[in-house]
């Protein structure tokens, strides 16, 4: 009953083989996120004859992170026992990598993360700020010994039914505040593998979404450092408010997911297709 959870923007390119890997896994769900996608992404994964795929269907962006909520909401709605997160853009072959962390779920950690510098590679300064950001946090919540720079941020990572259930839907949204809450509530957490970045083979994206992106990830490191402090949660530093791609998070249509799943309503149906079922896209 573990599910893995796909979050997929335009990634005709790449779906199919980051598919091919992952029906290769001892699941029973594999629960595809498409958002605002605008290629044959949809085709493509329709074109799988495959009973374990369910699709979550949304014609507008959902923004960044948001897909991994939709999709725990509906793993843990669907009574799964443990989720596996994979973006739709990690076609290289990290079969092993992803069977260990399912394993290591099953094995009783409730946080498994992915090692994504197992080495010191050259790094751009802005790569090296984010990094800096990470460290910072993990460092804080007395968890760099063990997880270094390890994160949910990066690279593919899985949650228990436990986690499933207790994390705040804004933990798994933003996150770096998945090990702020896990912390808190006396999870397990764990670095469970190893994937060199470029071993994802994650395709490279233009400078502007490099600095967004940047953005993002040191803003909801900020949002984590706060909360460790007891402060009101801040993406400021300094003069600076760092908001990246923060401000096209879709919590307003999460909520709305969130509602529906009790009691299956037209938003529901609108977003969910199910093989063999009626459910059809918006």
């Amino acid at each position: 009953m573990f599910a893995v959870i796909i979050p997929a923007k335009n990634e005709e390119k790449s779906i199919l083989a980051t598919l091919t890997t992952i029906l290769r896994l001892p699941v029973s769900y594999i629960i595809l996120v498409l958002n605002g996608c605008t290629d044959q992404t949809f085709k493509l994964v329709r074109s799988i004859p495959d009973i374990r795929i369910h699709i979550l269907y949304f014609s507008d962006p959902l923004g960044i992170d948001i897909p991994r909520a939709i999709g725990a909401l509906y793993a843990r709605h669907i009574g799964a026992k443990g989720a596996l997160f994979v973006d739709g853009d990690m076609s290289g072959d990290i079969y092993q990598n992803l069977l260990t962390l399912v394993s290591s779920v099953e094995s009783g950690i409730d946080v498994a993360l992915t090692n994504c510098y197992p080495y010191i590679p050259h790094r751009h300064k802005l790569a090296n700020l984010v990094l800096r950001f990470r460290s910072k946090l993990n460092r804080e919540l007395d968890l760099f010994k063990s997880l270094g720079l390890a994160t949910p941020t990066h690279g593919p990572h899985a949650l228990s039914q436990r986690a499933l259930q207790a994390l705040p839907l804004e933990a798994i949204a933003i996150p770096p505040l998945t090990l702020y809450w896990a912390k808190k509530i006396n999870l397990s957490i764990k670095v469970a593998t190893s994937i060199p970045h470029e071993s994802l083979h994650s395709p490279r994206k233009h400078r502007r979404h490099a600095r967004l992106i940047a953005e993002t990830i040191i803003g909801d490191c900020l949002m984590g450092l706060a909360l460790i402090h007891n402060e009101t949660p801040t993406r400021s530093l300094g003069k600076h408010k760092l908001m990246g791609y923060h401000e096209e998070r879709r919590f307003d249509l999460l909520n709305c997911w969130e509602q529906s799943l009790t009691s299956q309503d037209m938003f529901f149906e609108q977003h969910v297709i199910i093989p063999g079922s009626s459910y059809g896209s918006e």
